[in-house]
């Protein structure tokens, strides 16, 4: 299976995603009026906006399988990684609008007391999409999909939301009914940290930053590459959900082009066998031996 296989499997996670928005979004905003749960109503309006990112993913998705063209010689990967980061502003817009609103109904003089059946909504809801977080992350593993990867993320905090909605609104029943709105904020609060999460893995992707260790593992590997004597020096770039390498390594002054030619492919086809690296650019140069002999200056 070619990379551009792996991201039309990655649509159908997208659309399960959108398919569990649509439904439950519908529910939990109908339920929500009808038996006063603020915390239901907040947690609503999130899988509304989760339907515009799970949209912008499936979007990032179909654009990532274009060819490469003239102007985009490496592909068109990274609409992924900037589908993400729309979604994460969207999301960020609804969970600071979710925080306002529930600061406002925690100082309201007149408390409404929610009807105890939201709050089986809301846990029928966590179940759903717990079922669609464990999906998309299969799925995302299994194809190194990062795009999915981050929706499966977001499938996880929208089933947490819908317990601690589920909990605010069962506190209301005994008496308790600010537990509501602030089960409503804290619903703000995980919205806004997992778009702040998607932001910045988003942004340290598209300005290159890649991850330490794995640079430091992809270097051990490259070292334990026969004839090759040092690294000199390796840079590793994300693009999209795949890795972009170029390294300097060098070898025996002896050796001839051909030997040095066969070290280069050896390193790339050790690389190849990493499913996300899409291109390894091999620099050989001549070894030179630093250290002095002993007993010279």
């Amino acid at each position: 299976m070619t990379g551009y296989d792996d991201i039309k499997q990655g649509e159908k996670g997208a659309w399960v995603s959108i398919g569990a928005y649509l439904v439950l979004s519908a529910l939990k905003l109908g339920a929500g009026y009808w038996f006063a749960s603020g915390a239901l109503v907040a947690d609503g309006y999130n899988n509304l906006t989760d339907i515009v990112a799970s949209a912008a993913v499936l979007i990032g998705l179909r654009i990532s399988q274009k060819p490469p063209d003239k102007d985009h010689p490496y592909g068109h990967f990274r609409a992924e990684t900037i589908a993400a980061l729309i979604a994460s502003f969207i999301m960020a817009t609804v969970g600071l609008q979710v925080l306002i609103d529930a600061v406002k109904s925690l100082f309201e003089a007149e408390k409404h007391v929610p009807n105890l059946i939201s709050a089986w909504v809301a846990l029928f809801a966590a179940v759903c999409m717990a079922a669609v977080y464990m999906y998309n992350r299969r799925l995302a593993l299994r194809i190194n999909n990062q795009a999915l990867l981050a929706a499966a993320k977001d499938n996880l905090s929208d089933a947490l939301v819908s317990i601690g909605a589920a909990i605010g609104i069962i506190g209301a029943q005994f008496g308790l009914p600010w537990l509501d709105p602030v089960a409503a904020i804290l619903v703000g609060v995980i919205i806004c940290k997992t778009a702040w999460e998607i932001f910045y893995s988003s942004t340290h992707a598209l300005t290159d930053g890649f991850d330490a260790k794995e640079l430091i593992s992809l270097r051990s590997m490259i070292a334990g590459t026969k004839g090759v004597k040092s690294i000199k020096d390796i840079k590793a770039r994300v693009h999209g959900s795949n890795v972009l390498i170029d390294v300097i390594v060098q070898v025996d002054p002896g050796l001839s082009l051909i030997e040095s030619h066969r070290i280069s492919d050896e390193i790339e086809k050790k690389m190849g066998k990493k499913h996300n690296i899409m291109s390894v650019h091999v620099h050989v140069e001549p070894f030179e031996d630093t250290v002095s002999p002993l007993g010279q200056q």
